[in-house]
């Protein structure tokens, strides 16, 4: 993979060799700015030659891809794996909050207070949004992007509605029009039968069913169609009585891929980059023979075709810090049904809302022995090591896992016990948009 350089202001260049850049480090003529991806910075002025570049992102709800492309060669490609648990989070806080609330009875409402401004969206998709922002940001620093394409869905719902549109986005040939059509049904579907009874689990070729065949609809609507195996869609199948004369089954909703599609669409107003379809995409990569992955996928948005490719940037989003100070540890008994060591909200009473008739089987009679009682950890201070952050120890380098005896030991990935805080060195910070490690 190339290595990314700045000038002295700081102002991308084209990317070198990493034979270069180690020559240019032990001359003392550059210094590292950045690790991810690795950037070093000139300290001696240059002209600032650059060529067109094209990044081209497969923007996902958990997974995006990237690649820059030049007309000769792939300069940097990979994926990143988005924080997941945004909306879990965001719960809980609302849920301690109302707590909070509800024990001030002094506070004032303020739910009439509250107005969301022009282009609100969901914290969780925001967050998302933000993160697509971020690594094209990081990206953008450190490469000289001329042009940007982003995905913005797998399907062209214009043109489904209407299929006689013309534009310049939408000169295309018959084949392409087949694809987004088709892809729109394979994709919600699931690219799998809709018969519940299939007995075509394992080798299957796909098509696409009209559903109202037998009142005579024939229509390409997408609300007409749906996806079926070829040992399902038969003209035995087809005639009155077998299993697809009057079937009116339901069909999927699109509320996330509606919510995605928003994510990108913001992403080409805020970046003023060019959109692309994942149908188009999905026909280029077949042409090209190439697996299905997101980096692939954004190396086909950029315009790639027979470069050279470059090794895969693996980058994963890690929470910055831990924001709840107060963790709470259930008590613990020993099940006398079968002797483990299980907490105590596993043998409760069964007693969950007001409405008895509602209530499962107490099981605290099953309570045995206890272990250790329950308790209330309170977090007073900001410890060194987060999880995540890479450290050494005995020699070899570990993930850290959390911090344990209020400060004091450190929880090691493939380690049993907790280890002395003073015994560990730091190796990495992993923070934000990071490597991804094992």
């Amino acid at each position: 993979m190339r290595v990314c350089v700045v000038n002295q202001q700081g102002r991308p260049l084209m990317p070198t060799s990493p034979r270069k850049a180690r020559l240019l480090l032990q001359a003392g003529k550059a210094e590292i700015v950045e690790r991810t991806p690795f950037t070093i910075r000139l300290l001696y002025g240059t002209r600032g030659y650059t060529q067109p570049i094209t990044l081209g992102v497969d923007a996902g709800y958990a997974t995006g891809g990237f690649s820059a492309v030049t007309e000769k060669e792939e300069l940097v490609r990979g994926e990143l794996k988005l924080l997941a648990g945004m909306s879990e989070r965001l719960a809980e806080r609302a849920m301690y909050r109302s707590g909070r609330r509800r024990r001030t009875r002094h506070r004032k409402p303020r739910f009439d207070n509250r107005r969301r401004p022009g282009g609100w969206l969901a914290p969780s998709i925001q967050h998302k949004l933000d993160s697509h922002l971020r690594l094209i940001a990081r990206l953008c620093a450190a490469l000289p992007i001329t042009h940007v394409v982003i995905e913005v869905a797998s399907f062209d719902i214009q043109r489904l509605k209407d299929p006689d549109i013309e534009g310049v986005g939408y000169q295309q040939s018959e084949q392409a029009g087949f694809w987004n059509l088709r892809e729109y049904i394979l994709h919600r579907d699931g690219h799998t039968c809709q018969n519940p009874a299939c007995p075509n689990r394992a080798k299957k070729i796909l098509q696409v069913h009209h559903l109202g065949y037998w009142r005579g609809d024939g229509s390409d609507r997408p609300a007409n169609l749906i996806t079926l195996c070829t040992r399902c869609h038969t003209p035995e199948n087809h005639q009155p009585g077998g299993f697809l004369w009057g079937w009116q089954p339901r069909l999927q909703s699109f509320r996330p891929e509606t919510f995605m599609t928003l994510v990108r669409w913001r992403l080409v107003e805020a970046l003023g980059a060019e959109a692309t379809y994942g149908y188009v995409t999905k026909s280029r990569r077949i042409e090209l023979e190439l697996p299905k992955s997101h980096s692939n996928d954004a190396f086909v948005i950029a315009g790639g075709s027979s470069q050279a490719r470059a090794e895969p940037l693996l980058l994963e989003q890690v929470r910055r810090n831990r924001r709840a100070l107060q963790v709470w540890y259930d008590a613990k008994y020993v099940d006398a049904r079968t002797g483990e060591v299980v907490k105590a909200q596993v043998l409760n009473n069964g007693r969950r809302t007001r409405n008895r008739n509602l209530s499962g089987e107490n099981l605290r009679r099953y309570r045995g022995q206890k272990v250790s009682k329950g308790r209330i950890s309170i977090r007073r201070q900001r410890y060194p090591y987060q999880p995540g952050d890479l450290v050494r120890y005995e020699g070899q380098i570990y993930r850290v896992q959390g911090m344990g005896g209020y400060g004091r030991n450190v929880k090691l990935a493939g380690q049993s016990k907790e280890v002395r805080a003073s015994l560990v060195s730091p190796v990495c910070w992993r923070k934000g948009i990071c490597r991804q490690v094992p």
